[in-house]
């Protein structure tokens, strides 16, 4: 029983780390970049050459903020109709943000090896408070900063019907 038990949590485990296709919609602004009005706060996004990143630089575009990891398969593959979606999305006011926890190194090193263009972040806080329980996770802000949108798993990014719903997120 009790190995019964455990294989049921590693299995729970393991299929809440990277899920595929779940979805809900949420409304929050622009805000949690780590630049808070303190200022004694680390910046939580940074770019792959250490300069702070804060999502509210980026009001009046529409971003996808995208977090992931190289381990995670829904991740990488999702990554080139990701990529697909960016390019015919590109006159749509959109940015394209993808943000890691991992090491900068490995970050580049995925880079330098895939050569997906995208702006990647590193991310140094806690996933789970920013609401990401799983990768990947992508939020959708509208040009004033509210988040009108979360994608929990792997999607189908370059689908006519995405795309459609990404160009009139307003």
């Amino acid at each position: 029983m009790r190995l019964r038990y455990s294989i049921f949590i590693v299995i729970f485990l393991f299929l809440g780390s990277c899920k595929e296709g779940a979805k809900e919609t949420v409304t929050e602004p622009l805000e949690g970049s780590g630049t808070e009005e303190s200022g004694a706060m680390a910046p939580l996004f940074q770019d792959l050459e250490g300069n702070a990143i804060a999502l509210s630089d980026y009001k009046g575009k529409k971003v996808l903020l995208n977090f992931w990891a190289t381990w995670c398969r829904p991740c990488l593959e999702e990554m080139p109709a990701l990529l697909r979606s960016q390019e015919l999305l590109e006159k749509e006011n959109y940015v394209f943000l993808l943000a890691s926890d991992q090491p900068v190194a490995t970050i580049k090193a995925f880079k330098e090896r895939k050569d997906y263009d995208f702006n990647y972040l590193k991310y140094s806080g806690s996933l789970t408070e920013e609401g990401v329980n799983a990768l990947p996770t992508t939020f959708v802000y509208n040009e004033k900063g509210e988040q009108v949108d979360t994608i929990i798993g792997a999607t189908d990014w370059d689908g006519p019907e995405m795309i459609q719903k990404l160009k009139e997120i307003h």
